[in-house]
């Protein structure tokens, strides 16, 4: 190939496709994160939210309004930057062997549609502080009792296994944020009269972005890492949807989805989608959460 600039525009629209195509093909897999993280947009380097001490809910209006309010405090989410990038060697272009490289930037495509999975799974299992200054998952979270005292509330099951989640994502809000500043955008530096080109005789293709994941409402989470069973299923369950928020009121919290690592797929399903137990009877809990399996989650 004639290293001309009409035909170094061709190989980046050929490479291009290729990421494209290899994004796309993950339409479905690669969406997971929407179902427990609260996607915005970010217009600064850095977003500080304000969040509800409590979710109200609607009251019989006696007397004055009461007002619920937005503290936001110092919580915020500052963006980071994320990059992939693959060179091409100018001689595999002049000799008609740049074709070859087109399965990478199809893996790279599939990659970068994973990416939000991985940086949402990666800071749920950092366990990050949330609003309250206290770790996402915990077991002094501090609420108010019905005399207004300070008390401690837990999100956090306890044990030693692989960890597994059960969740209340019928709400606006969700567990998680996924900040995005900018979109994944694929670029290329393919001038022969760059200085880099010029230093390295290499011709660049990547993807980068500005995005960041931190800690929503720790109230619609619950984490275990007891063995999955029946029992501590139920008690998870219990604990989320028994949730309180200040002054002891209910908060209305339903459990609807239950994510897991793949090394518990086949315990969840037992419990989850089986309509018989092992034993032949019929499965109580069989359809009562939706589940979710993440193959970012660690496995140990």
């Amino acid at each position: 190939m004639d290293l001309t600039p009409s035909n170094l525009q061709i190989l980046f629209t050929g490479y291009n496709t290729a990421f494209q195509t290899g994004f796309s093909s993950l339409e479905n897999d690669a969406m997971i994160y929407e179902h427990y993280c609260m996607v915005v947009p970010s217009n600064t380097s850095k977003e500080v939210y304000p969040f509800l001490k409590e979710l109200p809910s609607m009251r019989e209006w006696i007397g004055d309004r009461v007002i619920h309010g937005l503290e936001s405090g110092d919580f915020s989410i500052k963006n980071r930057k994320f990059e992939m990038t693959i060179a091409v060697p100018r001689d595999s272009i002049e000799d008609d062997s740049y074709g070859l490289y087109e399965p990478f930037y199809r893996d790279m495509g599939m990659s970068t549609r994973k990416h939000p999975v991985q940086l949402s799974v990666e800071v749920l299992e950092s366990n990050p502080i949330c609003y309250d200054g206290q770790p996402l998952f915990d077991t002094d979270h501090l609420v108010l009792d019905a005399d207004g005292e300070e008390t401690s509330a837990s999100n956090d099951m306890g044990g030693a296994g692989p960890a597994w989640y059960v969740m209340d994502l019928s709400r606006a809000i969700k567990p998680l944020i996924f900040q995005r500043r900018r979109d994944y955008d694929f670029r290329a530096i393919n001038n022969l009269n760059d200085a880099d080109v010029f230093k390295t005789d290499k011709f660049m293709f990547g993807v980068d972005a500005r995005a960041n994941v931190g800690a929503g409402l720790w109230q619609l989470i619950v984490r275990s890492k007891q063995t999955f069973n029946a029992a501590n299923y139920e008690a998870a369950r219990n604990r989320l949807q028994g949730l309180r928020g200040d002054y002891d009121r209910p908060m209305g919290l339903t459990h609807t989805h239950t994510m897991i690592p793949n090394s518990l797929e086949g315990s969840a399903r037992k419990v989850i989608v089986n309509t018989l137990a092992t034993g032949g009877e019929t499965n109580e809990w069989a359809g009562s959460s939706t589940l979710i399996k993440n193959p970012w989650l660690s496995a140990a």
